[in-house]
Order: C-alpha cells, then sequence, then structure tokens
C-alpha cells in the first residue's frame, strides 16, 4: 500500500489546506457557489504548478532517475533501527527533479569548475550539479553519514559524470576546516545540511574564504515549510531558518534572494567592495579598470570581428575564441564552404556569426569582405589576418611564381587586410588587428626548405611593427601572433613521420602546438586588456626559437 502524501514545501501546504477547504465548502449546502467556484480555482492553480514545472523541466539523466527510484524504495526507518544511520531520514529530503535542474543550471550559467556540498543525502543534487561541470570539473560532497557514501556510489559509478564527485564523511565543520586549511576555494557551494547549523557554515566559508571573490552559495529549505515568515510558527528548523535568512539579509558583505522552488533556495554571493574612506583600495588596482574585473576586461561582448582562412586550422579556431568570448564574428575562408561549415559551428555555439568567401591577394575582394560585415553589422572592431599559404621548396629550386604566390597571400594579402579594416577603424578612433606571423620570421625552421615562407612571415612581422607605431596615437593597435609547428592531419601523413620525429627533437615542450594553445592569445589581444600592447610578436611555439 502506497504510503499517503506528506506536505513538505509551501505549495503542497497550501494544495492541502485549500483541498481541505473545498471539502468542506461541498458538504455543506449553504456555503456560496461563488467562494466554491474561487476555491477550486486557487485549488487548480496550486495543485496543477510542481507537476507543469516538473513536465516542462528538461528531463532528468538515467542515474538521476535511478536514484531517485532508489532513494524513494528505500527503507529508511529500517536503515535507522539497525544502526546504518544516526538519524531517521525521510525520503521527501530528496532533492527532486525540478530543483535538481535549478542547481545544474545555476552551475551551468556561472562558468562553475569546483562545487562543494554540505550534506548530501542520497546525492541528487551531487549528480545533478556534477552533470553541469566541466570534464575537469570537481565536486565535493561532505556527508556525516558512511552509509549515505555507500548508498550513491553505485549509481556515481554508472553515471559518466560520477567520476567528478568525491565524498568526504564526517562532521561537515571538520571538513569544512580541513578544505579551508588546504587553501580549497570553490565557484558553487550549496548549503543542505542540519538547519541549525546553516549560520556556522555560512560564516566559516566567508572568514576563511572558501568561496571564490565571484562564486554563490546556494542554501536549501530556506523557505522551510512557511515557517519562516508564518508569524506564529514555533517549528526549531524553520525558527533557525528564519534567523539565518535575516542573518545573511543584513550582512552588508552579501548579495541574496531566495527563489520559491520547492522549500526555497537561497542563492548568495559577495557584494562589490565598497570605497572605506581613508582607505587605500580605491585604484583601478582593487575595484577594477572601469570598475571590470581582469576577466570582464577580456570579454568581446558587442565587438565585430573577422578572421580570414578561418575554414579550417587555426582560423577556425580563432573564430570559436573571439565567439565564445562574446563578438560577432565573420568566417572569411576562400572555401565557401568550409566558411559555410565553421559559421554554422558558432550558430550552434550561440555565437552570432556569417560567412564570407574572400581572396586576401585581391584588393576588391577584400574590400568586398569588409564593405559586407559593415552592411551586416555596422563596423568592425577586430580584424584577424590569418590566411596564408607554405610551398616548400630549395631555395635554387624556388620560382618566381611560387614566390610571388607565397608573398601574395601571406605577406601582401595581410597588408591589404590590414589597410582596408584599418581604414575603418581609424576612422572610429578603434581597433585591434592581430595578424598570425610564423615562428619562421624568427629563425629557419629545418630540415624543410621554405624560403618564401620564412621570409613572407618575417616580413608580416615587421608589417605589424610599423602598424602598430604609426596607429596606436589613433586608437589601433597592431599585433601578430607567430605559431611553432601547429598539429594538423596532414602531419600524420607517413611521408612526414620521420620530419616529425625531426621537430619534436627541437622543441623543448616536447610536443607540437595545438590549436587551442592559441585561442587564449587572440582573445588577449583582440581585447581591452591589451590596450598598452601594440606592434608586439607574440610567439607561442614551446620554446623551439629558443635554440
Amino acid at each position: 500500500m502506497q504510503a499517503e502524501k506528506v506536505s513538505d514545501t509551501p505549495l503542497e501546504f497550501i494544495v492541502e489546506y485549500l483541498a481541505k477547504a473545498m471539502k468542506i465548502a461541498r458538504d455543506h449546502p449553504g456555503v456560496p457557489e461563488d467562494l466554491r467556484s474561487n476555491l477550486q480555482k486557487a485549488l487548480n492553480i496550486a495543485s496543477g504548478l510542481d507537476s507543469y514545472l516538473e513536465m516542462t523541466s528538461s528531463p532528468e539523466s538515467q542515474p538521476l532517475a535511478e536514484l531517485y527510484r532508489k532513494t524513494i524504495e528505500h527503507d529508511w526507518k529500517k536503515a535507522f533501527e539497525e544502526g546504518k544511520t544516526s538519524f531517521r531520514l525521510p525520503k521527501e529530503c530528496i532533492t527532486g527533479h525540478v530543483e535538481g535542474q535549478v542547481l545544474k543550471m545555476l552551475v551551468r550559467v556561472s562558468g562553475a569548475r569546483r562545487v562543494l556540498e554540505i550534506g548530501m543525502f542520497t546525492g541528487y543534487g551531487a549528480l545533478s550539479m556534477a552533470e553541469g561541470l566541466p570534464e575537469d570539473g570537481r565536486l565535493v560532497a561532505c556527508e556525516m553519514e558512511p552509509y549515505l557514501k555507500e548508498f550513491a556510489q553505485p549509481v556515481f559509478d554508472s553515471s559518466p559524470h560520477g567520476r567528478k564527485i568525491t565524498v568526504k564523511t564526517g562532521p561537515a565543520m571538520r571538513s569544512l576546516k580541513e578544505l579551508a586549511a588546504a587553501g580549497e576555494q570553490f565557484d558553487v557551494i550549496f548549503i543542505d545540511a542540519d538547519k541549525a547549523n546553516y549560520i556556522n557554515y555560512y560564516t566559516l566559508i566567508l572568514e576563511r574564504n572558501l568561496l571564490r571573490p565571484d562564486g554563490i552559495i546556494c542554501v536549501d529549505n530556506s523557505l522551510f515549510k512557511g515557517s519562516v515568515y508564518l508569524p506564529d510558527s514555533d517549528d526549531r528548523n524553520g525558527l533557525a531558518l528564519r534567523e539565518f535568512n535575516r542573518t545573511v539579509r543584513e550582512d552588508p558583505r552579501v548579495e541574496q534572494v531566495i527563489l520559491p522552488v520547492r522549500d526555497g533556495i537561497s542563492v548568495i554571493r559577495r557584494a562589490p567592495p565598497t570605497r572605506p574612506e581613508g582607505d587605500e583600495c580605491r585604484d583601478e588596482v582593487f575595484h577594477g579598470v572601469q570598475g571590470k574585473s581582469v576577466l570582464d576586461r577580456l570579454r568581446l561582448d558587442g565587438r565585430v570581428a573577422y578572421v580570414t582562412g578561418a575554414g579550417q586550422g587555426i582560423g577556425r579556431a580563432f573564430a570559436h575564441a573571439l565567439g565564445e568570448a562574446g563578438a560577432k564574428v565573420a568566417v572569411v575562408d576562400l572555401d565557401d564552404r568550409k566558411a559555410e561549415r565553421v559559421a554554422q559551428e558558432l550558430a550552434l555555439k550561440g555565437i552570432q556569426s556569417t560567412a564570407v568567401t574572400a581572396d586576401i591577394s585581391k584588393p576588391q575582394s577584400v574590400q568586398g569582405m569588409v564593405d559586407a560585415i559593415v552592411a551586416k553589422w555596422g563596423t568592425i572592431h577586430i580584424g584577424c589576418n590569418n590566411a596564408g599559404i607554405n610551398m616548400n621548396s630549395a631555395s635554387e629550386d624556388t620560382s618566381l611564381d611560387e614566390w610571388d604566390q607565397t608573398f601574395g597571400v601571406n605577406l601582401r594579402g595581410t597588408f591589404i587586410c590590414c589597410q582596408a579594416a584599418g581604414r575603418i577603424m581609424l576612422n572610429q578612433g578603434y581597433g585591434k588587428i592581430i595578424n598570425t606571423a610564423s615562428m619562421a620570421g624568427l629563425i629557419v625552421p629545418h630540415p624543410q626548405k621554405q624560403l618564401a615562407y620564412n621570409a613572407s612571415k618575417a616580413g608580416v612581422v615587421k608589417l605589424t611593427q610599423t602598424l602598430g607605431t604609426e596607429w596606436i596615437d589613433r586608437g589601433v593597435r597592431v599585433n601578430c601572433i607567430s605559431p611553432g609547428i601547429v598539429d594538423t592531419p596532414l602531419i600524420h601523413s607517413e611521408e612526414l613521420g620521420p620530419l616529425v620525429q625531426r621537430w619534436l627533437s627541437d622543441i623543448p615542450a616536447g610536443r607540437l602546438a595545438q590549436v587551442t594553445d592559441l585561442q587564449a592569445a587572440v582573445v588577449y589581444l583582440a581585447s581591452d586588456a591589451s590596450d598598452y600592447m601594440t606592434g608586439h610578436n607574440l610567439v607561442i611555439e614551446g620554446g623551439q626559437s629558443l635554440w
């Protein structure tokens, strides 16, 4: 026989009381029809909300569904009587589907990489948050009962996200002090343990800096059965949470909002630092340039960028990086199919993008590229001139045609793009130009023979230096990136195998560059954080040019 539903949240109590009132109204003929009608409408609205939220929230994963089923079917009374748990744990305490999705969403939107959970119960909340973490994310769950760790571990093991979870058993305050002593910090901290100790956990978290400066604290049960605001309540846990909510509300160090999700979830974050009178902490180092943190200064929100040669390789990686940082990105390539494919990739990630076909060795084609971008987005803030070619040959065998083609794209084409985009940037008094040069502009890579390529890339460096000094006083910074040998599918061909081994012997880092090794550099050079840098050649080659 299924146990009768026990009300646990404010909404469930409202539904229970409305249902009782409706029964009374039905049983008494003298009750006005309008009253019965309004009671029924209120009951319909209240009783339908939870099920509607369940239905419209994204579905839970199979491991979460299994953990929920396992928790609901478990005999917690027997576990307590057999001494497996210190308390008789009510199954109603489990974090449910909607709350789990809220926690997962908070982890994702906050960009959290490290999460701390205080009070795990059977791990539904822990696994929900772990699903929102990146692959290298980590969640530490502090749980008093070793039995609960054993209960949840098989389900954790069945999930691809379970490996992110580490469960520390024992008193929560002891675990918190150990984490603090080890210098641990977390992006999200979720408190769901003994209610009377919430204030102690909160105090220790802030005073021992367990929370990262831009992190958030989430507190479960902060509306505890409505007893936190009912004036005649004498519920011990409710009174403890009422005092906790009041204390946090009056704490000038933080900001708080309570979300009415099931029994309430508080979201707490540090308030912006104040400017104390007579304090030295009034400068931009403390408060940030224009109030922005270092990471905020790397954002490219509202900026318009283009990347040439963006249909593959380094250019594709640059396009993704600039888009992820907030820019609108024009994907420029000679091959329209490749440009379209990358633009579609960006669109799948929610990045505003457009594909543009252009031959950068031809001035009219470059001008058409610029005109198309300006027609779509109004201007250009970031020009990433990356397209290039390389045709190897011994110097004595290098034809003028090979020389002209190489210089036509690598140096002449880069100049044409700089000039066309630069005119727009100079007119608006702001712009960032990033050219792709090469380690080959600094040293002579060997044993391959590539005179035209080496000379053209050295020219890109000098072009960058010259434009960087000419244009900085008019608001335009010009810099370049010189990658080392980049790992591409072509490099893994059988005929290049011996050559790769020779290259590796020349690289102190012991590996070839990945395109992802270059992404942060292009974002930095495109952002306001690099405003004092111009004419610089940023070399990223694993140390190869140092030998």
